[in-house]
This record gives C-alpha cells, sequence and structure tokens, in this order.
C-alpha cells in the first residue's frame, strides 16, 4: 500500500534565515551577516522571530510586501518609533582623523532594523568636517540599499539666508521620496519636511540652545500650520564621558503608527541631517 505522499511547503510570502553555503557580497562592508533572498524551487520559507545573525545581531522579521509600498520600507509601516545608535570608531577616537559614520537602526524591542554606513571621501570628512556633503546608505537585512540620502555641499552659517541645508531622500535609490530644507531663523533650528514634488507635508522646531548637559534634546516634528505635535526627533543624553571624548550619538524618532511611509523615510533622514549640523564634533 502507498503510502500519503510528502508534505509540501506551503506558499507563503516571505522568507527566513536559513544556513547556506558563503556569505552575502553585497554585507561585507557593513559588518553583518545578510538573510538570502531566495531558495532552489522557488520555496521561500517564513522568517523565525528574532533569530540572531554570525554576530549576534538580532533583527526584526521580514514584513511580507506591500502595494504601493517601496521596496524594503514595509517595515515602517509596523513601527512608531526608530532608535538609531551611532557606532564608536576606534581609529577616529585615537587619531582625531574623522571616519564614515555608521548607525545601528532599531524598533522600540531592540531588533535591527536597517543599518546605515555613511559614503563620503577621506579628503572631503577631514576638511569639511560636519558641513560637509555625504551619501547615506540604508541597508536592510536581505542586504539591499532601501534608501539613499543625499546631503548637498552647503552654506553652514545661520546669518547667510542663502544656500541654506537641505537632504535628499531616496526609496528605492533613484526614486526620490522628499526632501528635509532648512528654514532660514535669527535663532531656532527650522526645518520643512517635503514630498517628492516639492510640497510642504511637515515642521520641525528644534530649541534655541541644542548642547544641553544631562537631559535630551528634542526637535518637535509639527503639523505644517505648526499647531499639532506630530512626532518628536530626540537626541539623547549617553553620559558625560561620551558626550566629551566621543561624537557617537544616540537618538530617537516617533511618528504615528498610520503616518505615510515615505513621510517616516523623510522624517529618518532629517534625524541624520540634524546629527551633522548639530552634534557631530570635528576631528582635531
Amino acid at each position: 500500500m502507498q503510502g500519503p505522499p510528502p508534505a509540501t511547503a506551503p506558499g507563503v510570502p516571505y522568507g527566513s534565515p536559513q544556513q547556506v553555503p558563503g556569505a552575502y557580497q553585497g554585507a561585507g562592508n557593513y559588518g553583518f551577516q545578510a538573510q538570502p533572498m531566495a531558495f532552489p524551487g522557488g520555496f521561500i520559507p517564513p522568517p523565525v522571530q528574532s533569530q540572531p545573525t554570525m554576530d549576534g545581531t538580532i533583527w526584526m522579521p521580514i514584513p511580507p510586501s506591500i502595494p504601493n509600498c517601496p521596496p524594503g520600507l514595509e517595515y515602517l509601516t509596523q513601527i512608531d518609533q526608530i532608535l538609531i545608535h551611532q557606532q564608536l570608531e576606534v581609529l577616529e577616537l585615537v587619531t582625531g582623523f574623522e571616519e564614515n559614520n555608521k548607525y545601528e537602526l532599531k524598533n522600540a524591542l531592540g531588533q535591527r532594523i536597517y543599518f546605515a554606513a555613511e559614503d563620503t571621501d577621506c579628503m572631503t570628512r577631514n576638511c569639511c568636517g560636519p558641513a560637509r556633503p555625504f551619501t547615506m546608505k540604508i541597508i536592510d537585512n536581505l542586504g539591499r540599499e532601501v534608501i539613499r540620502l543625499h546631503r548637498p555641499l552647503r552654506c553652514d552659517a545661520c546669518c547667510c539666508p542663502c544656500c541654506l541645508q537641505e537632504l535628499e531622500v531616496q526609496a528605492p535609490p533613484g526614486t526620490t521620496v522628499g526632501y528635509v530644507v532648512q528654514n532660514w531663523h535669527i535663532c531656532l533650528p527650522k526645518f520643512t519636511i517635503q514630498d517628492e514634488k516639492r510640497k510642504d507635508i511637515l515642521k520641525i522646531n528644534g530649541p534655541c540652545v541644542v548642547c544641553r548637559c544631562c537631559e535630551d534634546v528634542h526637535f518637535e516634528v509639527m503639523s505644517l500650520d505648526e499647531t499639532c505635535p506630530v512626532g518628536k526627533i530626540s537626541k539623547q543624553w549617553t553620559g558625560i564621558v561620551r558626550e566629551m571624548f566621543t561624537d557617537t550619538d544616540n537618538f530617537g524618532i516617533s511618528f504615528p503608527m498610520d503616518l505615510d511611509v515615505k513621510m517616516k523615510a523623510v522624517m529618518l533622514g532629517a534625524c541624520f541631517l540634524i546629527d551633522f549640523m548639530f552634534f557631530e564634533r570635528s576631528g582635531n
């Protein structure tokens, strides 16, 4: 008598980490082991919740694809908070030469969502310091570059109302989803979040004094008429030693769960621009 046919795996929309020969080549420069994107025979098994990678990092499970959502931004539809931790660069600490910044982006559970790495040449980093133009590449746990941030070289003086700071957000790279534009003010940090058509969507207002001891610094994200709070970008106090001797910073971003996912990505870009403008120290 013939036995029952072997069980087949159900068709599910997304995959889980598996041990496969070799490492993903695109992840080598960013210090993490990427999960494979596909398997022989077309089967893509579901992810294992909170499975750590080779270096012990716990990634947020891969969400399913969502219609009309830029690929890789599906993670942002499931969260209302992002924690950003800048990595300590030992060579920069010892020599004073500015290195490319690297950041871990995590959800409220401590699971890594993305990894961000600056891509700027050595001369630009050390000659222009915090005012330098940069390209920031944001990678997901499949090793895909899902967001690219581009900051052109602009004036960094508050007394000059022309050629103010700006940052372009692309998701995926090559497709602009929005801009962060500095608004001139004599003493307050002010920014406008715009969509891909340069239409104003949200406002960001910072404090008059952005350097505070033993407390967080908050940049309020407001509605366009600046009457309703929408979210917040916070520079978190990391301790007297770390604040004095390093430029590694921690940030928190909060926004409504149902905010347009593209605007969440632009708020993420605004956080990096704020970091470089106000909290990045020049190497000696």
